[in-house]
């Protein structure tokens, strides 16, 4: 019976249309999902929309539609989007787009929560309990908020979530508690024992950090009356799940648990092996919440939870609207192959650690691997093989007498280094994507590619075809392009499976390579005298210059607000298209203008002092923010908190000296204690260049004062 394995990406929240985080996180679960087919596992691949929430009650008020029309219009563009890109059924992709208003989830999570409340905790109390809440909430988080995870402006008495940057809404009224204080010893013990369950371990210490921190209860529902666009209470129909306990579970309510779903592919079955697939931004709730949930209800645990990076723009910023970098799937589809963009996000991105993503990225690195890398090797291979054997498959072995002309023309005479090369290849491909490591996989497999591309130059068949002498020599060397390129198809499918396929048809052969597993490849495949497919370029270089040029005219340009009047003509002071500058006019605001300047007297006042970074890190859920520990010649380092986490690597500033404001009074920021500030410099409005940390060129001693 063969082994069994499910994967699943979040399912996504519908108030939104599509975007690359939805493409990348399930084109990584396809190629999971076609590798371990090809292994032998049954395998399930779910996808879908969490459909419940304030959030998606309100977007759908805003645009004139029911909470059900916004629902299934979102989820609708998601499985184009999904199709466009070679991930829907049709072409062999997810088996279940999951969506929670679907009567058999209302079922199942119903039971779910009937099995939560009937159980009790690790230390011997009730699991759920009615309470009164009263807190402030983030609809696009859905989550509550506690004090380190939001930060009040200047001005305001409404608090603003750190991630999203917008206002919270103050809830007060009755509530369903879950009690997650109960839990956090299990957890620990859990998380701490089980090396497998939660990746990268990165990701991991930050979970285990957040638990130690101690673990409040949670409100598990919010009163109707305030959000009737949920599952209802058992029992109690004037209250709705909370959004994440009812998304959660679609993991299982999909597989069958308590609903009596028609062809349900069976918990019992695939539950053991479930792996999710999920955001760094939302690793708290798979595993704190979503381990909790399960453990109350009596329910194992799923096999692994898995949380990737960010994609950051080419300059390592956070993509967004404002900055205009965000990368637009429907220009993705429209100039790029599906298989290129596939090939470039399991490449680029080191799975778990954050990548850059642009469009110049993309054509570069198209250009480089696929094109004059894999697409040329198959391109001269199939073209010689036309060309200097008719089409056929020659016999790739070298007599010993010919041995010497071998070795004359550079090639290794009975082929064993090759296949050696190959195999080992093939072995280091399976471990790195047994282990999730994807983009070191396809480095191994280039490697040989280029490998292969050396042997052909330095053969040089096209003068080997010259001398008779060199027949057995020139069979040899188009034998081993062809068959690597075999291997190589066999490898690269989960990733390019479009591209394997042509790469095959071209190699004369047929496999399903759905179901050909490269562990199983043995050298010598190919058939002497097999025919083969006609030549096909599969990876046309992609002309840069002109496909930006039409990229840039398909992106709206806005003119920024700031330069133009209502009218839109332009302000006084900007350079105009003669190049002159209009005078301004004198108003009442010149003396606001001069009020901008300080004094020395005001400028001494803040202390600026040469630091060194001793420890930078990541501040566990938070994207932003960074932790340093900064040497500033006193008795122990000081730490400082700074929002560049965006912007640089943490481990790359550990030893660089950097200018602090050392008499800033000390704020807490997630809890933690920021006792100055690092000075960086950048553009107000967020433009240009990424910020860049204030250093020195010159020797300066540690502590020493900025004058």
């Amino acid at each position: 019976m063969a082994q069994t394995f499910y994967i699943t990406t979040p399912i996504y929240y519908a108030n939104s249309l599509p975007h690359l985080g939805h493409l990348y996180t399930t084109i990584v679960a396809d190629v999971l999902h076609r590798y371990k087919k090809q292994r032998g596992f049954e395998v399930f691949f779910l996808t879908g929309t969490d459909e419940h929430g304030i959030n998606i009650q309100r977007a759908a008020e805003k645009a004139g539609k029911t909470p059900q029309e916004q629902v299934d219009f979102v989820s609708g563009e998601l499985k184009r989007m999904f199709a466009d890109f070679g991930l829907g059924p049709e072409s062999g992709g997810y088996d279940i787009f999951m969506r929670t208003t679907e009567p058999f989830h209302y079922e199942g999570v119903r039971h779910l929560w009937e099995q939560i409340a009937d159980g009790i905790t690790p230390k011997g109390n009730n699991n759920i309990y009615k309470g009164h809440y009263e807190g402030w909430f983030c609809a696009p988080c859905a989550a509550f908020k506690q004090e380190d995870e939001y930060v009040t402006p200047e001005g305001s008495d409404i608090p603003n979530c750190l991630i999203h940057e917008r206002p919270l809404d103050r809830v007060s009224e009755e509530s369903y508690f879950f009690r997650l204080s109960d839990y956090n010893e299990f957890l620990l013990e859990t998380i701490e024992d089980d090396r497998e369950i939660l990746k990268p371990d990165s990701r991991r210490n930050e979970v285990i950090s957040f638990i130690k921190g101690g673990l409040q209860d949670l409100s598990i529902s919010r009163e109707k009356r305030s959000v009737s666009w949920g599952v209802p209470v058992p029992g109690d129909d004037e209250h709705v799940m909370y959004v994440w306990l009812d998304a959660l579970s679609n993991y299982i309510t999909a597989l069958g648990y308590g609903n009596d779903r028609e062809n349900a592919p069976g918990f019992e079955k695939f539950w053991q092996n479930a792996v999710h697939l999920v955001g760094k931004d939302i690793l708290r709730f798979h595993t704190v919440y979503w381990f909790s949930f399960l453990k109350a209800a009596g329910l194992p645990l799923p096999k692994t939870v898995y949380a990737h990076g960010m994609w950051l723009d080419a300059d390592g910023r956070k993509m967004g609207k404002t900055l205009g970098n965000v990368i637009d799937v429907d220009l993705l589809h429209k100039y790029f192959q599906v298989d290129a963009v596939r090939y470039f996000c399991l490449r680029e991105m080191v799975f778990g650690q954050d990548g850059k993503f642009g469009y110049e990225n993309l054509i570069d690195r198209a250009n480089a691997d696929l094109a004059s890398g894999l697409g040329n090797l198959l391109s001269r291979t199939i073209s010689m093989l036309h060309k200097y054997r008719d089409g056929r498959v020659p016999n790739g072995k070298i007599t010993e007498e010919n041995y010497i002309h071998a070795r004359r023309a550079g090639l290794d005479p009975d082929g064993g280094e090759i296949v050696h090369v190959l195999e080992h290849a093939r072995d280091e491909f399976l471990r790195r994507f047994d282990n999730f490591e994807f983009s070191q996989g396809l480095e191994g497999v280039w490697a040989v590619i280029a490998r292969i591309d050396k042997m052909i130059s330095d053969a040089k068949p096209w003068e080997l075809v010259k001398d008779e002498r060199q027949a057995e020599t020139l069979n040899a060397v188009l034998y081993r392009a062809a068959e690597t390129l075999r291997w190589i198809g066999a490898m690269v499918y989960p990733v390019m499976p479009s591209s394997a396929t042509r790469i095959y048809a071209q190699l004369g052969l047929g496999d399903d390579l759905s179901r050909l597993d490269p562990a199983t490849l043995k050298w010598g495949g190919l058939e002497a005298g097999a025919a083969i497919g006609a030549a096909e370029g599969i990876f046309p270089r992609i002309d840069k210059s002109k496909i930006m040029s039409e990229i840039k005219e398909s992106i709206p340009l806005e003119t920024p607000a700031p330069l133009l009047h209502e009218e839109g003509r332009p302000k006084a002071g900007v350079v105009g298209a003669a190049g002159g500058q209009s005078e301004p006019p004198v108003s009442a605001d010149a003396q606001a203008e001069t009020d901008k300047f300080i004094t020395i007297d005001d400028f001494i006042k803040v202390d600026l002092r040469v630091g060194e970074i001793k420890v930078a890190e990541r501040v566990p859920n938070a994207d932003k923010l960074l932790r340093f520990e900064v040497d500033l010649g006193e008795e122990k380092p000081r730490q400082i908190l700074a929002g560049l986490a965006e912007y640089y690597d943490p481990e790359a500033l550990v030893g660089r000296k950097v200018v602090v404001v050392a008499n800033l009074k000390p704020r807490k920021m997630r809890g933690l204690e920021s006792q100055g500030m690092i000075c960086a410099a950048s553009l107000e409005d967020g433009t240009g260049e990424k910020p860049a940390i204030a250093t020195f060129i010159e020797k300066v001693d540690i502590g020493a004062r900025l004058k």
